[in-house]
């Protein structure tokens, strides 16, 4: 572990994602690089969602489930929800 509170990394034959991350919301179930469930969207993220919550529980209401209490996740089921669309969103 390195950074404030961790380093994660993740690589494949097609790109390497690297985070340190300083733990503020869901300090157990926050690392990342974070994944969508099957693995087939992958994020790294720095910064704070503000809407977060809002934005979760119209996610949840369709269906998505969430792993963790961290901001991160929503860019994930945003994404598989919403697709580029999830910018103005957030």
């Amino acid at each position: 572990m390195s950074g404030p509170d961790g380093a994660s990394y993740l690589f494949t034959d097609a790109v390497g994602l690297g985070h340190r991350r300083l733990s503020i919301i869901d300090l157990e179930h926050g690392d990342q690089p974070m994944a969508n469930e099957d693995g087939t969207i992958v994020t790294v993220y720095n910064g704070e969602i503000w809407n977060h919550e809002e934005l979760r529980r119209t996610l949840e209401r369709s269906g998505h489930v969430f792993r963790s209490r961290c901001d991160t996740e929503v860019l994930l089921h945003g994404y598989e929800e919403w697709g580029e669309d999830l910018l103005p969103r957030l």
